[in-house]
């Protein structure tokens, strides 16, 4: 079964244990990994998801998969966190991370580099809109954007 329908169908499975639990779904993805295939799924709630929060999800969800089996093939559920360095996937998280440090990593240059950090200013019409020191403001397309990540300094 493809990447694309997996996600969707556990996107399906899972909005209504996440609207029941007020978390958020940040992220779901299937992935093979050497000869193991993974269905990661990450999620959120202010104040941060606990290791209580990712097993009850996982519960749940498991329960949902195996009464549907809609994966053909042996494959590890794992729930947990988006983690600090979080990804910016859906566009109401361009607005509630407005201001925050991030990191956008290119498919190919823009002006000559494929990474920026930069204070996120939003996001307008799948424009990335950032403040890069030393550069000024920097506009990326939302697609040319492999991935766009809480940039964490320590």
């Amino acid at each position: 079964m493809g990447q694309n329908k997996v996600e969707k169908i556990t996107e399906e499975l899972i909005s209504p244990i996440i609207e029941k639990e007020a978390y958020e779904l940040v992220d779901i993805e299937f992935k093979k990994e050497g000869p193991h295939r993974f269905l990661r799924v990450y999620i959120d709630k202010p104040g941060g998801i606990t290791l209580d929060d990712c097993q009850k999800v996982s519960e749940e969800l498991s329960e949902k998969l195996d009464a549907l089996d809609p994966i053909p093939e042996n494959y590890y559920l794992e729930v947990s966190s988006p983690g600090i360095d979080r990804p910016l996937k859906k566009d109401s998280d361009f607005e509630k991370f407005k201001g925050e440090l991030v990191e956008v990593k290119l498919y190919e240059p823009l002006n000559g580099q494929k990474s920026f950090e930069g204070e996120l200013l939003g996001l307008e019409k799948d424009i990335i809109k950032l403040s890069v020191e030393n550069v000024g403001m920097v506009e990326i397309p939302k697609e040319k954007a492999a991935i766009v990540r809480l940039s964490i300094k320590f």
